[in-house]
């Protein structure tokens, strides 16, 4: 039979075996991939509608991502920061100009980030604002997600991520999001910032009621509290702008960016804000061995100007509009909402059909690949690299499965 003659249930079988089963994959295996497409280890073709959760914004194996990759790899890899590399610079400037902002702090991963923002805030209030030693907060949203460090889960509300990882680390205030009210009554002499996502991804594409950014921004304004904007999902290029705080016209004191800031070739985070607020970290007191080394730089330096040009978030936008427009015909036909902004959207499937991870089993066996969250939600992010006919054919998939 034919289905003896699959490398893919092998292959599946063998990748559990040697693994901690932190994650519940899809039973595919990816082989090679390029744009929106991937092909598995039996030579079948998938349409990518994850990218890697934001960070294949550009698709994969963009060529010019490539061949900026293949260039540094011939010449420089790796230095620390015990010394200076001559792709740092670069990639710092032009980041920061992308960003509006005075500097930027390179990490790796979007947690690296968000523990750097944390580390940033708490120092800037201790020596900027003056709150009392070791009294420093931070106000955050219910549904977050931020990482997986001990410290980041200690303020997250999913029990999948939090449970058992105690003792949790002290110093944040969770309130309800989009709760403007919530927030001003969380906000004390001790807080140092507001730390959010501008859309929050892991929860399903939720997006925040109208004037809630700029209601942050201008509490924050008022108080003296830093407004930290977690853009390492909504951010570069995904929500149709650079950043998804762009399109409420609001300007947060630092950006945590990562994912999509890679290409999808290495992990790139980073965080961006004015000198006043960076500005407060001196040699020794943060830093990374990989941070900011020369092939990450190299390749992200690329991203950045890829971004400059203004062409993936037209795509977004355009593209996004179509995507938005199909998902909600599909309403009263399987699906009972749908959330986001340019190419990235939350899908509610009615639980009487199906769960989430049920449809998106359903995708992949008609060549979509999609990703469930919290029971019968479904997150589409595509590349935004991926055509109008691409985004036609992921629908039409979508509403076969839902279908039945």
């Amino acid at each position: 039979m034919i289905e003896d003659m699959l490398r893919t249930p092998a292959a599946v079988q063998e990748a559990q075996r040697h693994t901690a089963h932190n994650y519940h994959p899809l039973p595919v295996v990816i082989a090679s991939a390029e744009g929106a497409w991937v092909t598995d280890v039996d030579g079948r073709r998938y349409l990518d509608c994850l990218a890697g959760y934001s960070a294949l914004n550009f698709g994969h194996r963009h060529p010019a991502l490539i061949a900026a990759a293949h260039a540094q790899l011939d010449k420089l890899t790796l230095t620390s920061r015990a010394f200076i590399h001559d792709q740092f610079a670069d990639f710092c400037r032009e980041l920061a100009a992308l960003c509006g902002k005075d500097l930027v702090l390179p990490m790796n991963t979007g947690a690296e980030a968000v523990e750097t923002g944390i580390k940033v805030a708490r120092k800037w209030g201790y020596q900027v604002k003056g709150v009392p030693a070791g009294q420093a907060t931070i106000v955050v949203a219910e549904g977050n997600f931020h990482g997986r460090t001990t410290t980041i889960v200690s303020f997250s509300t999913d029990d999948d991520a939090r449970a058992d990882f105690g003792p949790y680390t002290p110093g944040f205030k969770i309130v309800p999001y989009g709760d403007l009210t919530a927030l001003a009554e969380a906000v004390d002499e001790t807080t140092v910032a507001v730390l959010l996502e501008p859309i929050q991804g892991e929860q399903g594409v939720v997006v925040p009621p109208n004037g809630y950014l700029p209601g942050v921004r201008q509490l924050c304004t008022e108080r003296n509290v830093l407004f930290i904007a977690d853009e390492i999902q909504s951010g570069l290029g995904r929500t149709g702008a650079t950043f998804a705080c762009q399109q409420e016209g609001v300007v947060p004191d630092m950006y945590l960016l990562g994912k999509a800031l890679g290409g999808g070739i290495v992990p790139v985070s980073a965080v961006a804000a004015d000198a006043e607020v960076l500005g407060v970290l001196q040699p020794g007191q943060h830093g990374s061995t990989f941070g900011g080394n020369p092939l990450a730089c190299a390749v992200a330096t690329e991203v950045v100007r890829l971004l400059a040009t203004g062409e993936f978030q037209r795509r977004s936008t355009e593209l996004g509009e179509r995507l938005h427009a199909g998902l909600r015909a599909l309403i009263g036909k399987g699906l009972v909402a749908v959330r986001g902004r340019g190419l990235w959207a939350g899908l509610d499937i009615d639980p009487a059909l199906m769960s989430g991870r049920e449809a998106c089993e359903r995708l992949m066996e008609r060549g979509v690949l999609a990703k469930d969250t919290h029971g019968s939600t479904i997150r589409l992010a595509p590349p935004l690299t991926i055509t109008a006919e691409e985004i036609d054919h992921a629908l039409a998939q979508l509403a076969a499965v839902l279908a039945g």
